[in-house]
């Protein structure tokens, strides 16, 4: 257990102790403890990550709403018709300038505006996150982020029909939205160690999933009453949870005046990455990594390519299943709006359990990128036979969709996390911490240009051919798996040297990364 600080060791100024846990400690008459404070960061933190997902889960739920066309230009079905009431088939309608011909390209116009955005501003915010008070930031950016994804939804009310003001309010919410992963990994990773880290940000990034089936049962649940509801509430619980982060999420163990327990300290164990970082790149401890610096640490630029595929494939899920379950006959019907919203988070279902299967996998292998290329290259047939057959029957599309999240979401996980943590906490850094965010937003922000990328193209090729859409996706997990082929070949030979007895104290890890 963590001692707590003596009474006149001084906090760190930069990072103030948060006004919550200053009213806790007053309560108890007793300052909060180490593994206390591991608690609330990771309950504070999955909260403010889960409400960003799903303020941003919102539009691919109401894309069916604003664009009531199939694939062959009609509107939805007399089945449809039959199972919603008067109020939805209003809905079904559609909402000008979407419900045109090519309303369909303009949606996927509004995500990658939306997606191109958030990855710019990803390396910013990893840049800024670094170098500021990350609750501060991180309180801004959800505010932010409510009041636009709250002003998207206003214009139901004020029958807005300029399609200009959405794109422009998407952007400025993709803006906000960048804030808030390079400040949440940091944040945990300046709490928590290398020890069972692939585990601990597998089921932390739950919150990922959590958000995301939060984001469309709500959204789902509000649609019968118009879509700007389906906006508005995502973007106030957001707020909320803002204000939240603001009271209780203490950055680090020095801004609440606490020491690190022994084995949480955020270096690795001696011998597992001391070679990860090049020899040029050696920063006074404290001093922010600079960009430059940070791209040149060995292993952060492969898996930063590999993410951009895997997130590509990943994003065009989270912002076109709904709508390509609507538009596709399941056993001859069609589902509502609603009823898709809510039978696409099984996907996000699926996810949960690749993000933890795949991080429990990496700690026991100690190897990251052989687990996150072999789920890579497993997401390629069941890719193919969701496609195939998840039109069969409900339950066959249930189990190939649980199936595509875990394979696909997986990998996804395992990068943004403890990938991430790992190259930006190292005993080469000597224990500087100010490269967390700079390394996460690097890595994720390189994977946001592919998640803008891939549902723009959905929203085109999709007009043509949905078949398309799958061996778009196909080809892309096979190329995410392909840029980390040298990892790959490197951990299996350090594990190739270790059951030879050839190798006593290194690691697949850092032998893989040495290799690049």
């Amino acid at each position: 257990m963590g001692s707590i600080s003596e009474p006149g060791r001084d906090l760190d100024r930069r990072n103030p102790k948060p006004p919550g846990i200053r009213f806790i400690e007053c309560t108890k008459k007793s300052n909060v403890s180490f593994k206390t404070h591991q608690a609330i960061v990771l309950i504070v933190t999955f909260l403010a990550y889960a409400s960003y997902h799903a303020s941003r889960k919102t539009t691919s739920i109401i894309k069916s709403a604003l664009d009531p066309q199939t694939p062959d230009g009609t509107l939805q079905s007399v089945s449809f018709l039959r199972r919603s009431n008067a109020l939805s088939w209003v809905l079904g309608n559609g909402w000008a300038p979407f419900d045109g011909a090519n309303g369909t390209g303009l949606l996927g116009d509004l995500d990658l505006a939306f997606l191109f955005v958030y990855a710019v501003g990803m390396f910013c915010s990893g840049h800024i996150g670094d170098r500021m008070n990350l609750r501060i930031f991180l309180t801004i950016g959800m505010v932010g982020t409510g009041l636009f994804t709250s002003l998207f939804g206003f214009g139901y009310w004020a029958n807005i029909h300029v399609f200009y003001y959405y794109l422009i309010v998407q952007m400025i919410a993709g803006l906000f939205q960048s804030t808030g992963w390079p400040s949440v990994v940091a944040v945990v990773g300046n709490w928590f160690g290398k020890s069972k880290r692939g585990l601990i940000m597998g089921i932390w990034n739950a919150h990922t999933s959590v958000g995301n089936i939060a984001g469309s049962l709500t959204a789902s649940y509000f649609l019968k009453y118009g879509w700007g509801w389906s906006m508005v509430v995502p973007g106030l619980m957001i707020a909320l949870v803002g204000v939240v982060v603001f009271m209780f999420l203490p950055v680090d163990p020095e801004s609440v005046g606490v020491d690190r327990d022994e084995d949480e300290s955020g270096l690795p164990k001696k011998g597992l990455t001391e070679h990860l970082l090049s020899p040029k790149i050696d920063n006074e401890k404290g001093a922010p990594v600079g960009f430059l610096e940070a791209w040149r640490i060995p292993g952060v630029a492969p898996f930063a390519l590999c993410l951009f595929f895997a997130k590509l494939v990943a994003y065009t899920f989270l912002y076109w299943l709904p709508f390509y379950i609507s538009h596709t006959a399941i056993n001859g019907e069609y589902l509502s709006n609603e009823a898709a919203g809510n039978l696409s988070t099984l996907f996000d279902v699926g996810g949960v359990v690749g993000g933890i299967l795949a991080g429990h996998i990496s700690d026991k292998l100690n190897a990251r990128a052989i687990t996150a290329a072999s789920f890579m290259y497993c997401a390629i047939p069941v890719l193919y036979l969701y496609r195939s057959y998840g039109h069969v029957s409900m339950p066959i599309n249930i189990i190939l969709m649980l199936a595509t999240g875990m394979f696909v979401n997986g990998p996804y996980a395992l990068i943004t996390t403890a990938v991430s943590a790992d190259l930006g906490t190292h005993q080469s850094l000597r224990g500087n911490s100010k490269a967390l965010a700079t390394v996460t937003a690097i890595i994720d922000g390189t994977g946001s240009i592919g998640a803008a990328i891939g549902p723009v193209l959905t929203g085109y090729i999709s007009t043509s051919s949905w078949s398309a859409v799958f061996t778009m996706l196909m080809v892309s997990a096979f190329v995410a798996g392909l840029f980390l082929t040298k990892l790959v070949v490197a951990e299996v030979t350090t594990k190739c040297q270790e059951s030879q007895g050839g190798s006593s104290g290194g690691s697949s890890w850092s032998g893989a990364v040495e290799e690049v």
